[in-house]
């Protein structure tokens, strides 16, 4: 049983999203959902009007990764709309001066499986002390805010890290990674720890979407 596959409507065609969606539930194991403020990253993606038409089609776990400078003001109305999953990125709290562990456990309340991220520059030590708060961390393989980027290989060693020390703390919190990820170094990442894997261009601009999923976690 290899890594589940969380491929990112970000790099899906918004002109027949529905379909997109669809060849989601079919082949996939979560549907991840990458929203953007513009502020805490360089970019814009979408909101509430993409994925409230979203949430009464698609059948498996949705996965809602917060880009966003104040993240606790969207849990509520992503729990309401179906989110099975949801994370935010340390450096928002830190930004807003807000407790990390405390926005976990609000997650949690919500009913939401709860992830913390951080992005590449980010020391994989600094969410240690937020394993026993969380049900994944999300380690970002690419810096937050594009699609397409390259994969950055020092990535395997901060998967490691974390997954050695999760063990150690005798947690059962998962690992996720976004950016980059491909049929080419799935296992590698599989091997290294990894337990959801994000992929977007991989998948949407692949001749056969649902095959690409399938390779990625049947080596």
């Amino acid at each position: 049983m290899g890594p589940k596959i969380a491929p990112s409507i970000l790099s899906a065609d918004f002109l027949h999203l529905e379909k997109d969606i669809e060849m989601l539930n079919a082949n996939a194991d979560i549907i991840h959902i990458d929203v953007m403020d513009g502020s805490l990253v360089p970019n814009i993606s979408f909101g509430f009007s993409i994925i409230e038409p979203i949430s009464p089609i698609a059948k498996i776990p949705m996965d809602a990764h917060l880009m966003v400078v104040h993240p606790e003001r969207w849990f509520e109305r992503l729990a309401g709309l179906g989110i099975d999953m949801c994370s935010f990125h340390l450096e928002a709290a830190r930004k807003a001066r807000l407790d990390a562990s405390e926005l976990l456990r609000q997650i949690k309340a919500l009913g939401m499986k709860a992830g913390l991220a951080i992005n590449p520059d980010i020391p994989v030590k600094s969410v240690y002390k937020y394993i026993k708060d969380a049900d994944f961390i999300l380690v970002m393989s690419v810096f937050a805010g594009f699609g397409g980027q390259k994969f950055i290989y020092e990535t395997y060693d901060r998967v490691a890290a974390l997954k050695e020390e999760i063990k150690r703390q005798g947690s059962d919190c998962l690992v996720q990674i976004d950016g980059g990820a491909s049929p080419a170094n799935a296992k590698n990442l599989y091997e290294a720890g990894v337990d959801i894997i994000v992929a977007g261009s991989a998948v949407f601009k692949s001749e056969d979407p649902g095959a690409t999923i399938d390779a990625m976690r049947k080596f």
